[in-house]
């Protein structure tokens, strides 16, 4: 039986940084998603091919960290990832098709993982709770692909909803539905793809981390989400390592400010958090770049409500909340400042909250 699987990609609507330090997070799935096609058969192998890649992958099912690199590992990890929690895996065919631009911020990669592990498990015959499915996927990424991401985009991935945003606790690891429709108020949320792209698995994201764990543990803390007030932050010593953790602790915050916002459908006070949400992955945890920085600053100036980085940083996108009206000045501007800087044309579009990973017809 062929089955076919789809997962999206996901846009962080505010709480960068958040998840590894057990903080809030408010995703939203998108439309743009991963569909992996998988027909099982009595193999040792699954062979896979992507839309984007001329040769096809042999993985061995008993294929171990350090076999695979590149685009095929994000799959050889989930059926790593399945078979070491003692989940069948079936060998067969694979083929993959995708709309979400990698390296653009979105979550790609959990998008992979996500759509081939809903149908390896769908052609086993094996249903595994959400949340699990999530904790498999970040196993793939963190143990065998070797990128050291939180469980943010796998969560949004699995359990997005249309019209709907994610309030993520990592904490408790909880998700609880936002409605989120910014068009019911006249407003567009834009998606700005700067077209530079960035790699998770290199130093910086790991770098971020170690920096979080460093204050938590300085402040005798398990994680920066026990750290109740700023003032606590005077207590560490290195001064990099307090303006990592000031970033996470206001994020926190903005997160439950922004889900008040939108609750209220406050759009303005929704767009003033998110600019000072960019502003803080600015300059407290330094992760956005020059580029990125333009297409924030001139949407805002152009008459958007509040723009911000989503993503990991180092590249990728930056969301707009922008009032109806404005959207065509927004996007002309931003292409005209970026057009005079010498760097390629962003890719500019509306989006909204769309559906979560599923099973195809």
């Amino acid at each position: 039986m062929t089955v076919r699987y789809c997962a999206p990609g996901r846009l962080n609507l505010i709480g960068e940084h958040t998840d590894y330090n057990l903080g809030l997070a408010l995703p939203i799935a998108l439309p743009q998603c991963t569909v992996v096609t998988f027909t099982p058969a009595d193999a040792d192998t699954v062979t896979v091919h992507s839309d984007r890649m001329d040769a096809s992958v042999r993985i061995p099912l008993d294929t171990t960290p350090g076999r695979l690199t590149g685009w095929a590992a994000y799959v050889a990890g989930v059926i790593w990832a399945l078979r070491t929690a003692g989940y069948p895996v079936p060998g067969g065919v694979m083929a993959i098709a995708s709309n979400v631009e990698m390296g653009s911020g979105l979550s790609s990669s959990a998008a992979l993982e996500c759509a081939a592990l809903g149908a390896i498990t769908t052609a086993g015959g094996v249903q595994i709770e959400r949340i699990e499915q999530a904790r498999l996927a970040q196993r793939a990424e963190n143990d065998y692909v070797g990128a050291p991401t939180g469980l943010l985009d796998q969560l949004a991935a699995l359990f997005g909803q249309p019209s709907t945003a994610l309030l993520i606790d990592f904490a408790d690891l909880t998700v609880a539905p936002v409605p989120f429709d910014p068009g019911a108020s006249g407003v567009v949320l834009l998606l700005i793809d700067s077209r530079a792209r960035h790699r998770h698995a290199g130093g910086e994201y790991a770098t971020r981390r170690a920096s979080c764990e460093r204050a938590a543990a300085e402040l005798h803390a398990s994680s920066l989400r026990d750290v109740d007030n700023l003032s606590a932050l005077d207590a560490i010593s290195d001064p990099i390592d307090a303006r990592r953790a000031r970033h996470v602790l206001t994020e926190n915050q903005r997160v439950l400010d922004f889900v008040a916002a939108i609750g209220d459908s406050d759009f303005s006070e929704a767009g003033r958090i998110l600019t000072a949400s960019h502003a803080s992955m600015r300059d407290d945890f330094e992760i956005t770049t020059g580029h990125i920085d333009l297409i924030a600053e001139t949407a805002v100036a152009a008459g958007a409500l509040g723009a911000r980085m989503t993503g990991g940083g180092f590249g990728g996108c930056v969301i707009a909340l922008v009032p109806d009206q404005r959207v065509e000045a927004v996007t002309e501007m931003v292409r005209r400042a970026v057009r005079a800087t010498g760097h390629p044309q962003p890719m500019i579009t509306r989006t909204h909250a769309a559906h979560g990973a599923r099973l195809l017809d």
